[in-house]
């Protein structure tokens, strides 16, 4: 992963993606290099355009944000019910008291 991650860091700076940089970006990082990955890595991204790749990578990312942030949405009225709920029974042992 960090050999794409080193290629995408390249590639939003406007360097060249190349053997020499990979493998700097990696070294700097302190990462042990295996210089046939970073060969695999620049001859796989050698006709690649990266900006279309990103592009449409979000575009079908998006539709699963939604159910996401539905779900978060669900889990936050949660606990307001509990809330409730443990509110109510407070009372109720309250009322138990004084009876």
């Amino acid at each position: 992963m960090e050999y794409v991650y080193s290629a995408m860091l390249l590639h939003s700076a406007k360097k060249e993606i190349n053997e020499a940089h990979v493998t700097k970006v990696l070294e700097a990082a302190g990462i042990t290099v295996d210089s046939a990955r970073v060969k695999a890595l620049v001859a796989s991204l050698k006709n690649v355009n990266i900006d279309d790749a990103i592009a449409k990578a979000a575009v079908s990312a998006a539709p699963a944000a939604a159910p996401a942030a539905h779900a978060e949405h669900k889990a936050e009225a949660k606990p307001k019910q509990e809330e409730k709920k443990s509110e109510e029974e407070a009372a109720a042992g309250l009322a138990g008291l004084f009876g």
